[in-house]
């Protein structure tokens, strides 16, 4: 009976663990708002290193959960690559966006400066 609470409790614990672990890579995916900052945040290095944990606990501990444990880790597991994946093709996207815009404004900047080297030029004429 009393080995029963105590498995029952480290199921529990468990269960803990990963729920704590995958609320950090929402948040660090940028899924969720930060309870720090009260902002979506996005950190994808440490989201990658909560699921890697995750990956790691899943190796670790194989054969050595529930059936229902076992199943719960795939799962949670399954859900934070395919949207750590979906938030890394987001970041790339972005990024390019973000340097063609960059391009183009340093296109502009260029093309004012020549226009006010000509209108220099033509004043001094």
């Amino acid at each position: 009976m009393a080995e029963d609470k105590l498995k029952d409790r480290d199921g529990l614990l468990f269960a803990q663990l990963l729920l704590s672990f995958q609320a950090s890579a929402w948040q660090q995916m940028g899924k969720v708002v930060s309870p720090l900052t009260g902002k979506i945040e996005r950190n994808l290095e440490m989201a990658k290193s909560s699921i890697d944990i995750l990956g790691m606990l899943e190796n670790k501990t194989k054969g050595n959960l529930t059936e229902h444990e076992e199943k719960f880790l795939r799962q949670v597991l399954t859900e934070l690559r395919m949207n750590y994946v979906e938030e890394l093709k987001k970041a790339e996207s972005e990024e390019k966006d973000k340097q063609k815009n960059d391009k183009k404004k340093t296109q502009q900047k260029d093309s004012q400066s020549e226009d006010n080297q000509k209108k220099k030029n033509d004043n001094k004429s």
